[in-house]
């Protein structure tokens, strides 16, 4: 059945995406959370933070494209749960399919719906005044950090997905996620941060792939930010997928 894993994931990818076509708002409400913080950070909070010369939206919008993602991937653990629950997994068993399509085509669905959301939101960030002298090239290592980022979080929403015993225990692991940029350069420098504070902000993932992307936008020399940002979205990533496609095993068995 390996040949056909292309072909499987094909149609599954295509049963999820109409899923998400014929509700539209699991998108919009996912791109809601992020613009309303934009907008309140950048109207309210702004004028009082020091964030260097450059505006302020310029500053905020890579935290926010890391929150758009991290509040997105809750819906891959949600219809996940969903599919568990309803029986739709054991249908599938019964079938001449791929096992691994199945999951993969809610990896892929996600990359999609997040790639959506992400739009919007740097759609709104242009008219609320970003601008950004990036060429082709910058912008597409953005988009590619930021697909990395998607898929590695993806992959982690894949556990909680498998493993909740209630809706509400497939969606709250997004949460932690959600928090963690205020925990990092992505509202202000980590050098106005107390010194624990600041120990931790500088050592998570989340400030460098912040610092990785900002560098993009604004045209300066990304340093080993992106290294960094790589190294951690890359290990993310090869641990939330073993232990995913482990524990579907062990659902499946």
């Amino acid at each position: 059945m390996t040949k056909h894993f292309f072909g499987d994931t094909t149609v599954l990818l295509g049963r999820s995406l109409r899923h998400i076509t014929r509700s539209a708002d699991t998108i919009i409400t996912t791109a809601i959370m992020p613009i309303a913080m934009l907008l309140l950070f950048v109207y309210v909070f702004g004028g009082a933070i020091k964030a260097g010369s450059d505006s302020y939206v310029n500053y905020l919008l890579p935290g926010i494209l890391l929150i758009t993602v991290a509040s997105g991937i809750s819906y891959t653990a949600f219809r996940l749960f969903l599919d568990m629950k309803n029986g739709i997994f054991e249908r599938f068993q019964s079938m001449p399919i791929a096992r691994s399509s199945v999951l993969w085509a809610h990896v892929l669905t996600s990359l999609v719906a997040n790639l959506i959301s992400l739009v919007v939101v740097v759609g709104v960030a242009l008219l609320m005044g970003f601008r950004s002298g990036a060429g082709v090239g910058a912008w597409l290592a953005v988009l590619g950090v930021l697909l990395l980022f998607t898929l590695a979080l993806t992959w982690l929403a894949v556990i909680p997905g498998l493993t909740a015993k209630s809706v509400d225990g497939a969606s709250a692991f997004s949460y932690p996620l959600i928090f963690l940029p205020f925990l990092s350069s992505a509202f202000v420098p980590t050098g106005t941060m107390p010194g624990p504070v600041r120990a931790f902000a500088e050592h998570q993932p989340v400030t460098s792939i912040v610092n990785a992307l900002r560098s993009l936008f604004t045209q300066q020399p990304v340093g080993a930010d992106l290294w960094i940002a790589l190294a951690w979205c890359a290990g993310i990533l090869v641990v939330a997928y073993v232990f995913a496609t482990l524990t579907y095993r062990r659902k499946i068995s």
